[in-house]
């Protein structure tokens, strides 16, 4: 039915850090499924991001309420023989289970998925690496930065001749990865759907990243010739490339073959169709450079405000280069709905990042704060049917912390 949540009923447990694995639960939170997040006693160290370098540094612990976002908290200490039954409980209560965890560490406690699966065999069981399940690092330790970005190949290709790689943006390739490990997920449900059984799934860093990376890494697999690393001033086409406007701003220019001669005539330049140096495709190539220059006199005359004009009246690609705090007043970005109101987290954070996924006629859950650190210990183990004398024993025994925010 229209404006139904797709989800609701949907029972999902989060047993995993930091941000793919958390942030794919909270797209399907998004769409009204009951998320249970599950942390260690000391909490998720993603709690205390927004004061780590790189970092932007705020009192608002915004990355933990970006990927956390509308889900129910509680603590739990696997290494406590006690928790094991929680972990029952969880398992034969969940539809999805997410974890993360180095499967090295995940034997010890337990968590691997034949460990779990006995006890629901309709469970879709949801496995985040850094580098997929087999091979020689399949146990090592993998962040976006390390495996989706330096082993994929994309951190060598991102960046211009002569330069180092350098850092990219933070979490970029969790939340590339989040939204496959979804994608497992819902496509695993959906066969759930149809056979009555559930499913072990599975994506990496290392596999989003080589999906990310896919046109190149194709070329290389079929011993295509490589270009050099993009440099601004000597364009393998100067027709892709980036340039500057009279105010300083920076924009990226692409303008596909059929839109050439439109372009050059928008720019006051028809001349550049006729001259040898361009017109002739061997010429093009020797003086690509050339025509660059050209170009860069071009564009530094005018200011953004007419390039834009200029840009949408031919209908040519290309996109002004922004900084996060320019990006936030871009009314794109509420006019889809991809910045939405952010319920409950105090101080200055009033506003999150929807997920990309939107389905006409259905309207998201509103965004409500992430948990704080074992919030909802007492109702989840009421619910997964703890009696009062039980949970006054898990408590005791340290399985299940007495609920206390982590300083943030």
């Amino acid at each position: 039915m229209p404006n139904d949540n797709i989800f609701s009923g949907l029972k999902v447990v989060d047993f995993a850090s930091f941000i793919a694995g958390p942030s794919a639960a909270v797209i399907l939170s998004d769409f009204g499924a009951d998320v249970i997040k599950v942390e260690p006693p000391a909490g998720d160290l993603w709690r205390i991001a927004h004061k780590v370098p790189p970092q932007p540094q705020a009192k608002d612990a915004y990355p933990w309420h970006l990927v956390n976002r509308n889900k129910r908290g509680i603590t739990l200490d696997l290494k406590n023989p006690g928790s094991r039954q929680v972990v029952e409980k969880l398992v034969r209560w969940a539809d999805v289970f997410i974890v993360n965890t180095p499967h090295p560490g995940r034997k010890k406690l337990k968590l691997e998925y034949d460990d779990v699966a006995q006890w629901n065999p309709r469970l879709i069981y949801a496995d985040l690496t850094g580098f997929g399940e087999k091979g020689p690092d399949s146990e090592l330790p993998g962040f976006d930065i390390t495996s989706y970005w330096a082993r994929s190949g994309l951190l060598s290709m991102t960046r211009d001749a002569g330069a180092p790689p350098t850092w990219p943006v933070n979490g970029s390739g969790d939340n590339a990865t989040a939204v496959g490990l979804y994608s497992a997920i819902v496509t695993a449900l959906y066969r759930r759907e149809r056979t009555g059984k559930g499913s072990y799934v599975t994506t990496s860093l290392l596999a989003e990243g080589v999906w990310a990376a896919s046109v190149s890494i194709q070329g290389a697999l079929c011993e295509a010739k490589f270009f050099a690393p993009h440099d601004r001033k000597n364009p393998a086409n100067a027709a892709l490339n980036v340039y500057r406007a009279s105010d300083g701003a920076w924009f990226v220019l692409l303008v596909t073959p059929d839109k050439l001669a439109a372009v050059a005539r928008a720019i006051g330049r028809p001349d550049l169709l006729s001259d040898p140096r361009f017109s002739d495709p061997a010429n093009l190539t020797a003086n690509m450079g050339e025509l660059a220059v050209t170009l860069d006199e071009v564009f530094s005359a005018q200011p953004m405000a007419h390039w834009y004009e200029v840009f949408n009246g031919v209908h040519v690609a290309f996109g002004v280069v922004r900084g996060p705090q320019e990006v936030i007043n871009d009314p794109q970005l509420r006019a889809n709905d991809i910045v939405v109101p952010l319920e409950g987290a105090g101080g200055k954070l009033t506003s999150t990042i929807s997920s990309p996924i939107n389905v006409h006629g259905v309207v998201k859950v509103p965004a409500k704060r992430a948990p704080a650190l074992g919030e909802h210990n007492e109702a989840v183990l009421n619910e997964l049917g703890f009696s009062a004398s039980e949970i006054d024993g898990l408590r005791e025994s340290g399985a299940v912390p007495k609920a206390k925010e982590r300083a943030a």
